[in-house]
């Protein structure tokens, strides 16, 4: 399957889709462009240079680079050859006065090189975008249970035999990525950015693991280096006493799962905050158990937010998702998708929808504790893991 075309009825019925959705937005809508290549591979089934033209009438894909490759891998119905933004002139004459594209990720530079041949007002499209991408198709849901099968596999069996004394976090986190490349994982992770890939994950031990980070996620690291906040330093070795966070993503054929755990290294009795942490990892659990009850059809993402917030221990409140305003966030083909468990989320969830929960709780002096998985919301009863448990074996003796 990692090789096999994403379905031509797939990817036609996304077409239908947005020319829906288009038209509800605005009936007099006349042309979208597209570049971004997580949107060409949605709606293309491939990831090339090029652009995605979608009319009323038409859908073309322009490709510079690699032509050939495009239609050897793709299913969609017309692929041709880009030289130039020229070609797309050429192919659409009549081009109307205000075209959308994707704001979020268009860059000036190839704004200004569509505009040297295509005159028109940019309007923006992200919203109609990732409404589409919310809602998970049937084809997109197998995608997202086969990834957290391997991701559940690995981070609750594999993992914890990878724990010693000396290894480093750095060592780690490329072990387990090893393990998920072994099984079939596609080795990557995506985010909705112009510029966002993340090879590995994160393994933090105690102290590193509440280390501010650039990206929006309680998770902390030291990183490599000052230039990559990732992965994990390769000079700070596993101890005794440590905590352990593996924040390690995992995708299978363009979809991701985002899964967390934690774990004491040693025994958690010798620790003198042992009752704290225990407390904490306690918390976590139940935080997750409850967002998952509250996770269905109907429901409010800013509204869960705040309830699960009411159940916090007001002990932990100052350490809760390490300054993040967020407990949890849609996933599919970049790992932040919308909507997220935050305040301003307010359109309901429909069955059909993945979203990572991710309570986290910072111990000063300690470490992070928590856990995450993805969760489908169903339409027949509480949200449904992709990726395993929450309540995982926690101490691992060396």
């Amino acid at each position: 399957m990692p090789h096999t075309p994403v379905p031509a009825d797939e990817l036609s019925a996304r077409l239908t889709r947005l020319r829906c959705a288009m038209s509800q937005r605005d009936p007099d809508w006349s042309m979208i462009i597209l570049d971004n290549k997580i949107d060409l591979y949605y709606f293309t089934g491939t990831m090339q240079e090029g652009a995605l033209v979608v009319t009323p009438q038409q859908a073309v894909l322009f490709v510079r680079r690699s032509f050939d490759c495009a239609r050897q891998e793709s299913l969609f119905a017309d692929i041709r050859p880009l030289g130039s933004f020229r070609s797309i002139a050429e192919a659409f004459p009549s081009i109307p006065a205000s075209v959308y594209v994707a704001a979020r990720t268009m860059t000036l530079q190839k704004l200004t090189l569509l505009q040297k041949y295509l005159p028109f007002t940019p309007r923006p499209v992200d919203d109609v975008l990732s409404g589409l991408r919310a809602v998970k198709s049937p084809y997109e849901l197998d995608c997202m249970r086969r990834a957290g099968a391997l991701h559940q596999q690995v981070l609750e069996e594999v993992a914890p035999a990878l724990l010693r004394s000396g290894v480093s976090e750095a060592r780690l986190c490329s072990e387990i990525s090893v393990a998920m490349l072994d099984r079939g994982a596609m080795g990557i992770s995506r985010f909705n950015q112009p510029a966002a890939e993340d090879v590995l994950g994160v393994a933090s031990f105690s102290e590193n693991s509440l280390r501010a980070a650039a990206l929006d996620s309680p998770s902390g690291t030291v990183g490599t280096c000052i230039a990559m906040k990732s992965i994990g330093s390769s000079a700070r070795a596993l101890r005794q006493g440590d905590t352990v966070l593996l924040d390690i993503p995992c995708g299978m054929y363009g979809y991701h799962t985002d899964k967390s755990i934690t774990f004491y290294y040693g025994s958690l009795r010798d620790h003198p905050q042992s009752d704290l942490i225990r407390e904490a990892r306690a918390q976590c659990v139940f935080l997750e158990h409850e967002a998952a009850a509250m996770l269905r059809p109907g429901a409010v993402p800013s509204e869960v937010y705040e309830k699960l917030l009411a159940c916090v221990d007001p002990a932990f409140r100052n350490g809760f998702m390490n300054a993040c305003k967020f407990i949890g966030h849609s996933i599919g083909l970049t790992m932040d998708e919308t909507p997220v468990l935050a305040r301003g989320f307010n359109s309901p969830l429909t069955a059909g929808m993945t979203l990572a929960v991710e309570p986290k709780i910072a111990l000063e002096g300690i470490g992070l504790i928590g856990c995450e998985n993805t969760y489908e919301i169903v339409s027949d009863g509480p949200a449904r893991s992709l990726t395993g448990a929450c309540d995982t074996p926690f101490e691992i003796t060396g």
